[in-house]
């Protein structure tokens, strides 16, 4: 890789690193807002039958599942954060890439905002409850993974092509470097 093209993906990771960040922070500050004004408090109503602000310690992953299992909470989340890194990492420096450098970062900082939460806490601070269909609370956090999961769903399956994905293939790298 010469030093231009080495130096413009440094640059885009710092890019990255640094949206993660302010994404992060603000997690960080709906969280505390939520500790300071909805803890022991009852639930705010915004819009009535449909959204609520309400406090809940959240010691499972998604949907509540797996209570009080923190360890392998934690175990599973770094894990998928290495993952993540990795293929932020190993992506092309093309424009048509750069909505993904975003989608990742924001994964990873929604990720990072739930983690931070677990090894500060044991648990992880919700409060946005939809209440028009049940739906469990969650946090600034978990909308940064679901919306910007299915951004990537949506760009996989409908925008990319299978060349466009190359980069993926393990074997094919491995081949052109041995050329």
């Amino acid at each position: 890789m010469n030093k231009e093209k080495k130096s413009s993906r440094v640059v885009m990771l710092i890019i990255d690193a640094l949206f993660a960040a302010v994404l992060l922070v603000l997690d960080q500050f709906t969280k505390h807002l939520a500790v300071v004004h909805l803890k022991n408090q009852p639930a705010y109503v915004i819009i009535d039958g449909v959204l609520e602000l309400q406090y809940l310690e959240n010691r499972g992953s998604a949907f509540g599942m797996l209570q009080n299992q923190k360890i392998f909470i934690l175990f599973v989340g770094i894990v998928f954060l290495a993952v993540l890194l990795f293929f932020l990492f190993k992506l092309p420096e093309q424009k048509k890439f750069r909505i993904v450098h975003v989608l990742l970062a924001v994964i990873i900082a929604g990720g990072i905002g739930n983690m931070i939460d677990r090894f500060r806490l044991d648990y992880v601070v919700d409060f946005i409850s939809f209440v028009l269909i049940n739906y469990p609370i969650f946090n600034v956090a978990d909308i940064y993974v679901v919306v910007a999961t299915i951004g990537l769903f949506i760009l996989f399956l409908f925008v990319y092509k299978e060349k466009d994905l190359e980069f993926l293939n393990f074997k094919q790298n491995r081949y052109r470097e041995m050329k």
